[in-house]
């Protein structure tokens, strides 16, 4: 069996030590990763490392040092979804640095990397459509990067303000028996999206913005009646609106605005799938002009790698169960 083992010394130059902490990641996570993706063994010593395994993998590996490395001369500081992404990426035969898998939105405080041939399209989409849907499992990202370009224009003065809305089915779409103005009523519905705020404008910014409803935060049923133009509006968990309600909230849509739907269509909560505004839009509105839809899929998932094998193994599940 060893002799099935190849093994190769890579040795990373200019010397760095931050961009090799970087690279290694907290308690070598980064490498670890690598390790278990690929089915290698790395060792390291400095700036060197010795790789064992299989030959196509050990090359891979290599590569996959290199590249990231290369990677931290642009980022202070490398993320494990960057790695993971990374490397979804090669094992698609894809390289993720090419124009067709790498773009970057750039904001104020740090600069936000879409990787992965749908995060691009689903992007690109966004840019040049008003109106656009992002569908797929969670953690691919689909709420993170629209926040992303909510924000984008926001700071680029593109839009005067960010709406942000969700269906609150938990509640019966009812919020007056809770406590506090429609902000503290949703904040718990909307606590993605305020995460998402928080690390890319920092908390005492988004706090003010709200203050000034310059971001405003919506129970999609209060939207009923309102016309929305200058703003670019996000409804996250689209797949629990019903279509009377998702033709409500993309009738709002104004001048100048631009709205953005995110959902999984595998996480319904209504009482019929088949009531589900979003599974109606994308029967309904798909290939008209203006309107895009990407749809994400397990391997685009950018959380702890085990979120990826979960996923997958519901899918798998329920095929079984549908035969």
């Amino acid at each position: 069996m060893n002799t099935l083992l190849y093994s190769e010394v890579l040795t990373l130059a200019p010397e760095d030590n931050h961009r090799l902490f970087n690279l290694c990641g907290k308690l070598n996570e980064h490498l670890k990763l690598i390790e278990n993706r690929l089915g290698v063994l790395i060792k390291q010593r400095g700036h060197t490392f010795s790789v064992v395994g299989e030959r196509q993998a050990v090359q891979k590996a290599c590569d996959t040092l290199n590249n990231l490395y290369d990677e931290t001369k642009k980022v202070n500081v490398l993320e494990p979804r960057e790695v993971h992404l990374y490397l979804q990426a090669i094992s698609k035969k894809r390289l993720p640095d090419t124009q067709d898998n790498y773009m970057e939105i750039r904001l104020r405080k740090e600069q936000i990397t879409a990787r992965g041939e749908n995060q691009v399209r689903y992007i690109q989409n966004i840019l040049r459509n008003d109106i656009n849907f992002g569908i797929g499992p969670a953690g691919t990202g689909k709420t993170y990067l629209a926040v992303a370009c909510a924000v984008q224009a926001l700071e680029a003065e593109r839009v005067s303000r960010i709406i942000l809305v969700r269906p609150i089915v938990e509640a019966g779409e009812k919020l007056g028996f809770l406590p506090g103005d429609i902000a503290q009523k949703v904040h718990p519905y909307l606590r993605p999206l305020y995460d998402a705020l928080y690390e890319m404008m920092g908390f005492e910014k988004v706090n003010q913005l709200i203050e000034k409803d310059i971001i405003e935060l919506l129970p999609l049923a209060y939207m009923r009646g309102r016309s929305l133009n200058d703003s670019f509006i996000i409804l996250d968990e689209g797949q629990n609106t019903t279509v009377e309600q998702m033709k409500m909230f993309l009738t709002r849509i104004g001048f100048n605005s631009k709205a953005i739907v995110t959902g999984d269509v595998t996480q319904i909560d209504l009482n019929n799938r088949r009531d589900s505004g979003l599974v109606h839009a994308s029967e309904v509105l798909n290939n008209l002009p203006g309107i895009s839809f990407t749809q994400f899929q397990v391997s685009d998932v950018v959380r702890h790698p085990l979120v990826q094998t979960i996923v997958e193994a519901y899918e798998q599940h329920e095929k079984k169960q549908a035969k």
